[in-house]
Formats: C-alpha cells, sequence, structure tokens
C-alpha cells in the first residue's frame, strides 16, 4: 500500500514526460544524456525509446541516487542505462558527443541556469536536442471556488522549495533560458493537474514525503500539518465544494542546438 502513492505521482507526471520526450525527438538508436536523474525514472522512459541500440547515461549529484538507480536498472533487465554520480555543469564527456540532454525538476534549482545549460550544450552534438521539464507556482494555487485547506498546503510546499533556494518561476522561464543558451527552441506547453472529488490529487502522501524538508524550514508546524488527518480533510473540501482546484503545473520546453551552418 505504501507504494501506490508513489506510483501515482509519478504515473501523472511520467505521461506528459513521455510525450516531451516523443514530441522532442528522442528514437531509436540515440545517446541520451539525462541530467538530475535521481533514481532513474525519466532515464528508464529514455531508454526505451532509444533501445538496445542506443544509450542512455544518468547523472546526478547524489551518489546514493544513482546507486539506486543502478539497481533499479539491474532489476528490471534494462541493460542500455549507465549511471554516474557528478555535476551538470561539468557533464560526462567520453565517447561522441550527445544526441540528447533531458531533465525533468532540475534547472529550478541552479543557481544559474543558462550557466548550467550552456554547459550541458556544449557536450551536445550540433543539431542535437535538449528537452526539459520544469514546475511553476506562478499562477497557483487556482480555482474558481475558495479551497483554503488546499491553498495552505499548496503553499507549504512552494514555501519549503523556495526557501530551499529553487526558482518558483522556472516554467516560465524555461524557453527564455533555452534561447539564452544558444538554442533553438521548438516547441513549449504548460499543463495542469485538475483535482475534483472524483480526480484527485495525492497531495496529502506528497506532504508526508516532504514533511521533514517543511518542519526544517520552518514553514509549518507538525500540528498545523496534522498529517494522519489531512487526506480525509482534503477529500472533504472537495466534495463540500463540489469544485475544481489547481494546485501543480507542468511546463514542458524543448530545443536544438544550431548546425554549424546556421550558428
Amino acid at each position: 500500500m505504501a507504494n501506490e502513492p508513489n506510483q501515482a505521482v509519478e504515473d501523472r507526471w511520467a505521461q506528459r514526460t513521455e510525450q516531451l520526450l516523443r514530441d522532442a525527438g528522442i528514437s531509436t538508436g540515440m545517446r541520451v544524456l539525462d541530467v538530475g536523474c535521481g533514481r532513474g525514472d525519466v532515464s528508464f522512459m529514455a531508454a526505451r525509446l532509444v533501445g538496445e541500440t542506443g544509450l542512455v547515461i544518468g547523472l546526478d549529484r547524489d551518489e546514493r541516487a544513482t546507486s539506486t538507480a543502478t539497481e533499479r536498472a539491474h532489476d528490471l533487465g534494462i541493460k542500455n542505462t549507465q549511471f554516474i554520480a557528478g555535476d551538470l555543469h561539468a557533464p560526462p564527456i567520453a565517447g561522441p558527443p550527445y544526441d540528447a540532454i533531458i531533465g525533468r525538476r532540475v534547472l529550478m534549482y541552479q543557481p544559474d541556469r543558462v550557466a548550467a545549460l550552456r554547459s550541458l550544450v556544449a557536450a551536445l552534438q550540433p543539431g542535437g536536442i535538449v528537452a526539459f521539464q520544469e514546475a511553476d507556482a506562478t499562477m497557483l494555487p487556482a480555482s474558481p471556488k475558495p479551497h483554503p485547506l488546499h491553498e495552505q498546503v499548496t503553499r507549504w510546499l512552494w514555501q519549503t522549495v523556495e526557501r530551499e533556494g529553487a526558482t518558483t518561476t522556472m516554467g516560465f522561464e524555461l524557453p527564455i533560458a533555452l534561447e539564452a543558451a544558444g538554442l533553438k527552441v521548438e516547441g513549449q506547453r504548460a499543463e495542469a493537474i485538475i483535482q475534483t472529488k472524483h480526480h484527485r490529487h495525492v497531495t496529502a502522501w506528497i506532504v508526508r514525503a516532504v514533511m521533514p524538508r517543511i518542519l526544517e524550514r520552518g514553514v509549518a508546524s507538525e500540528a498545523e500539518i496534522d498529517i494522519e488527518t489531512l487526506d480525509a480533510r482534503l477529500a472533504e473540501e472537495l466534495h463540500q465544494t463540489n469544485g475544481a482546484f489547481i494546485g501543480d503545473m507542468i511546463f514542458s520546453a524543448w530545443a536544438r542546438k544550431p548546425l554549424r551552418s546556421e550558428a
């Protein structure tokens, strides 16, 4: 039971992430770098698209995360992935330049996202693809009806991220950052996750997972959160309002490195 909410969270993002990779042009035989790969979810998605003749290299500064990703790849029988602990400002360059560089929820944590992108672009072949997906708090929370508890929880989550040094407007900044790094943007979109009493998000599970960070940053107390009753209270609020609430937005953009003749 404990793993079900986690899967639900990933499914919400996974559909949108896979569509981004397909729209950007990730395909058979490519050599792909997944920055901020974490436990490997996006890397495995890309690995399916590039097939046996392709290769996905996952990069993350957390060695524990890359070790977990390596173990997961072994358990899942995924042989066209490698995971390396390191800094995205110094991407691994053994072998030919990458055909594509991808990432999810990683640029928002970079103090200088343009500098980070330029370091990555240097490891990309001319004509290569860059595709990123980021969250953004600019228009959140959103609803035509008041949802006080949902609104409060959304603020808790974003205040925590902000106090950790992340950029809360990265979604809107994404295409601008790609262009500033010398890339030609080919597509972009923003999508909202809409909650109703019949289609709820796993908000309480997310809060439980992030709770140590919420407490550490002084955003809310355990008593204010009341985690054991939070899910029931969120469900009751949606039932009472019979309305729609948006607490999560996903921004996607993809671009290409100009060919030498275009530079």
